[in-house]
């Protein structure tokens, strides 16, 4: 085969091309600090970066939803806790009632004041938190106590539904409480409790032995209460360990996709120097083979 100047020539530059080609994807390696910028460079590493995106995406929604979870659950702690708090109020006002000492008069005042911590319960049992009714199942459009306090007759809602949330992979966690049995109605729970204590408070012919028979009655709705908190207690428990295996999660999938996309500064800046000096040696050896022209001989 014979091989002329123009051959030598042609696959100088042909080779040149492919070196300035390489030089330019490590200078842009460099630069983007990733492995490729578009999937043509590889497409097995564009394919895995989407997965592993998609994945850190997915853990980084239920970390959102775990930040959901803990509103209704630390709103739905608090507001029992200001209940707690109340009925505590209302035993010391059941024993002081409760001694014959008490006038019909004293009594009608300590039922004015449990009338309105009632208020203040049913106002409690009616929390809204970010434009949601927390004690109310899944009907988180309406309130639980509807008419209280104008109409006499006024009820509370029975959906008791669980309202659930989704933190991981097919793993959802239910952050309400019944808040239709705890709470009740004018009849049952703690509102009917205190509804019937009002009565027979406003009657004049109650006995300290009628009255103080409420005190069973509020220690068992104390009972009902400290058991919906320890119920959140525990959905709180199992909502820390689902926050650190996500934030675990998240640190692993990071690291994988960093591995599978980002470069190796050290081996990317030793690979540009060694390309670097191909590039020159090509140079230089391409300058000896091309031969001198003819007006190269006439200078």
């Amino acid at each position: 085969m014979r091989v002329t100047q123009s051959m030598l020539a042609h696959n100088m530059l042909r080779h040149l091309s492919t070196s300035y080609q390489r030089l330019g994807t490590i200078q842009e390696q460099l630069t983007t600090g990733k492995k490729i910028t578009r999937p043509s460079d590889d497409p097995v590493v564009a394919m895995k970066g989407i997965a592993y995106r998609e994945s850190l995406q997915r853990v980084k929604q239920y970390q959102r939803n775990i930040g959901e979870v803990h509103n209704w659950i630390d709103s739905a702690d608090d507001a029992l806790d200001k209940v707690g708090m109340a009925l505590q109020r209302v035993q010391e006002l059941v024993v002081q009632a409760s001694t014959d000492t008490a006038t019909p008069d004293d009594r009608k005042k300590i039922a004015d004041e449990i009338d309105q911590l009632q208020k203040h319960i049913v106002d409690i049992a009616n929390t809204k938190v970010g434009g949601k009714y927390i004690f109310h199942g899944t009907d988180t459009r309406n309130p639980l106590f509807v008419g209280y306090p104008d109409d006499p007759s006024f009820s509370a809602g029975t959906n008791n539904n669980k309202v659930k949330i989704e933190v991981f992979d097919g793993i959802e966690l239910e952050v309400n409480i019944d808040g239709a049995a705890l709470f009740g109605d004018a009849s049952t729970g703690i509102v009917g409790m205190l509804q019937n204590l009002k009565t027979a408070l406003n009657n004049p012919g109650s006995t300290g032995n009628t009255i103080g028979s409420y005190l069973t009655q509020v220690e068992n709705q104390q009972n009902a209460l400290l058991a919906a908190r320890s119920e959140l207690g525990a959905k709180q428990n199992r909502v820390e360990m689902m926050e650190n295996r996500l934030a675990t999660q998240e640190v692993i999938t990071t690291k994988v996709m960093s591995n599978n996309e980002d470069i190796d500064y050290e081996k990317a800046i030793t690979e540009l120097i060694s390309q670097e000096s191909v590039h020159r040696a090509a140079l230089s050896v391409g300058a000896r083979i091309i031969q001198p022209t003819l007006i190269d001989f006439l200078r």
